[in-house]
């Protein structure tokens, strides 16, 4: 499987996009915003990561307007807000093959080019 979950309206996703040359490679591609993902994507994506917590994007909005920074969230509550708010997902998630590659730092991108084909 190569897919990538993403944000159409992300800019940074959409250089990520260009510079994995997502089209070229073949990569299927989910924009969340407008085809949210599923509890099993998201329990494949877990599998893969090892935590609900590391697919959980702390830099949202939400976070702090919830008051969520001051809460302690266990892995359902982790589960529960990316399933009911798509930008409490830490993106872009890239799947090759058996791998996961979560958000969109230089090291997780150049870790995600070098694990596609030249």
């Amino acid at each position: 499987m190569k897919k990538i979950y993403h944000l159409a309206n992300c800019d940074t996703c959409q250089k990520i996009l260009k510079e994995v040359d997502a089209t070229g490679n073949k990569i299927q591609l989910q924009d969340i915003k407008t085809e949210p993902i599923t509890a099993a994507q998201l329990d494949e994506m877990k599998m893969l990561a090892g935590s609900y917590e590391a697919l959980f994007s702390r830099r949202a909005l939400k976070f702090r307007s919830m008051s969520l920074h001051e809460k302690e969230l266990t892995e359902k509550d982790y589960r529960k807000l990316i399933l009911q708010e798509y930008t409490f997902l830490k993106r872009p998630v890239a799947i090759i093959g058996k791998k996961i590659f979560i958000g969109n730092t230089k090291a997780v991108v150049a870790d995600l080019k070098t694990s596609l084909p030249v």
